[in-house]
């Protein structure tokens, strides 16, 4: 506010000016986005996959420049001030892009070489940036032995080696666990109060809720630009959660996802949260009387799903063509007893132990380095156990470890499949690794290839596709020999929210036909879809049952309704206090 009472807009950084770009003959990777960037505000680039954000950052950083429109940062434009724009900004790739055989202080070095930093200041700017992201105490640690959140931390200090008034952060959240992501969250918030302007770039829509503005791309053009609540405000009054659905939640989901008053719907525990074409329930009436219906808070991801016409509906004819496993034996499909893994003198999993029957969606959190890829990995066979035994479908892991793989599919956290191989190729061969031969594997192949659209695409190589249909391509070549038990290490990471929704249709398809899931994930949104979770902190299981019980756990005076990623934190600086005390 002025002396005279007048409102003072925020600064602008950044200029967008119908912006266009364009890579060979395909669509333009962005089509007239304009829109500004404040000082003192982080900025959302918000959108799936695809949509164009990495492509905008880019041209921010003036290492590309638009074919048509203009991009202007702190006044100057890119075309012509290149080097002084880069001079006067930070910025931080989707990719990680520090040195892995150096360690935290050599990496800051390295790029205070880079960024011109004078000798004179660098120590004192080392020590404050230290500080700043809590990395002083692992200064001499290689930057490949950090965990997913301490890298970005590292990233976003060889961003803030000289101090930059545009600060450009290309999905820094990426495959960081919550605890790292409200860290990372609280150091840029503390930039923004010394008026530094940020862009965060991100595909996950509770993050463009934490941000001041957020402009929304989908397939390179703008679909919204404004604060986040003027997002939301859209679907006030339509997002409901329903208690007591009268019969196994997953499948009452999947017939109200096909309802046509609906317009998107998902597991919150032993709830469903529905958001509904209008604020009318006729849609919700066939749940019976005995249904608990309440309106609640909409998120930015119900306004964006609902401005894409809705999510895909609850039939998954992956899980229409699965045989129905028996759960009648009441057996675990996966079991661990005691398991421990030790690296020299760490241990990564301490006694780690829980079994999991028939049908069941169990779930593995922690933070990152907890060592829950550690037991997950012990659990289908690419890690022996020093110690503690593990099985699937009865069969040890250590004894019988090629019986026991045939029983499972495997879904790796990075693309792991052959980038060189079409995807026809791939089906194939993974079709034979699972042992299946003649007219039953061409059978499988032919109908992967129905269920997940591959049919244009079967000659194309894998790598070259983009990350939505890779990640589909895994789970097929995962469930091509129909496993009891399907092993998901972060499936959806990175990929949009209708693919993700996609996936969890599948996935919640094959439960209900008997397949037994064990998945991790950094979406908490995600951990309700689980039956029971293990919350693994420093080699060991600190807390197990279902996201109900977990939350309840954590309930408090001031925070009657915890969210599951509230109790994760929670859980956790319960463990740390435990320990000091």
């Amino acid at each position: 506010m002025t002396a005279d009472g007048d409102v003072t807009l925020p600064r602008e950084c950044a200029t967008l000016n119908k912006v266009a770009k364009g890579f060979g003959a395909t669509k333009p990777a962005l089509e007239d986005v304009s829109g500004s960037i404040f000082a003192g505000q982080i900025t959302g680039i918000v959108g799936p996959d695809g949509a164009g954000k990495t492509t905008l950052i880019r041209l921010m950083t003036a290492l590309m420049q638009p074919d048509t429109g203009s991009v202007a940062i702190l006044g100057m434009d890119t075309g012509t001030h290149a080097s002084q724009i880069q001079a006067a900004i930070g910025y931080m790739p989707q990719r990680f892009g520090l040195y892995e055989d150096l360690s935290i202080r050599e990496n800051l070095t390295l790029y205070a070489d880079l960024r011109g930093l004078p000798h004179s200041e660098r120590e004192a700017t080392f020590e404050n940036l230290l500080e700043f992201t809590d990395l002083k105490r692992f200064s001499t640690r290689l930057a490949g032995k950090l965990s997913g959140g301490m890298k970005q931390k590292l990233g976003l200090a060889c961003a803030l080696l000289k101090k930059p008034r545009l600060l450009l952060l290309d999905e820094p959240g990426v495959g960081v666990d919550p605890i790292s992501r409200r860290d990372l969250w609280k150091m840029v918030e503390n930039l923004t109060e010394e008026g530094i302007g940020v862009v965060w770039s991100t595909a996950y829509l509770d993050e463009a809720e934490a941000c001041d503005r957020v402009l929304l791309l989908n397939e390179g053009r703008v679909l919204f630009s404004g604060s986040p609540g003027e997002m939301t405000e859209r679907v006030t009054g339509r997002v409901f959660r329903v208690k007591n659905v009268g019969g196994r939640r997953r499948g009452v989901l999947a017939k109200l996802l096909d309802e046509e008053g609906i317009v998107d719907g998902g597991i919150q525990g032993d709830s469903l949260r529905i958001v509904t074409k209008s604020t009318a329930l006729p849609v919700l009436s066939s749940l019976g009387p005995a249904a608990e219906i309440r309106v609640v808070a909409p998120r930015f991801e119900d306004a964006f799903v609902d401005m894409l016409g809705g999510g895909p509906g609850g039939k998954s004819k992956l899980a229409e063509s699965q045989p129905a496993i028996s759960r009648a034996d009441n057996q675990p499909v996966i079991e661990a007893k005691g398991l421990v893994k030790r690296f020299g003198d760490f241990v990564a999993a301490d006694n780690i132990t829980f079994d999991i029957p028939a049908g069941e969606i169990f779930g593995l959190l922690g933070p990152n380095g907890a060592g829950k890829s550690t037991t997950f990995k012990m659990l289908c066979g690419l890690l022996v156990p020093t110690g503690g035994e593990g099985r699937v479908a009865g069969f040890d892991l250590r004894k019988d470890a090629p019986q026991a793989r045939n029983m499972l599919g495997y879904m790796a956290q990075k693309f792991s499949l052959y980038g060189d191989l079409s995807v026809r190729q791939n089906l194939d061969f993974f079709a034979g690794v699972y042992g299946l031969t003649g007219a039953k594997k061409r059978e499988r192949i032919e109908l992967m290839t129905s269920i997940f659209d591959f049919g244009s695409r079967l000659n194309t190589s894998a790598g070259a596709l983009p990350l939505g249909l890779k990640q589909r391509l895994a789970l097929a070549c995962a469930v091509i020999h129909e496993p009891k038990a399907l092993f998901l290490d972060e499936p959806t990471s990175g990929v949009d929210p209708i693919t993700r929704r996609e996936f969890w249709t599948h996935i919640n398809g094959l439960v209900e036909k008997g397949v037994t899931v064990l998945v991790t994930t950094h979406f908490m949104d995600e951990a309700e879809y689980c039956d029971r979770i293990s919350l693994i902190y420093r080699g060991r299981s600190i807390a197990l049952g279902s996201p109900d019980e977990l939350k309840s756990r954590t309930a408090t005076t001031e925070n009657a309704d915890p969210t599951m990623e509230d109790a994760f934190i929670a859980l956790v600086k319960q463990s740390d206090m435990k320990e000091s005390g």
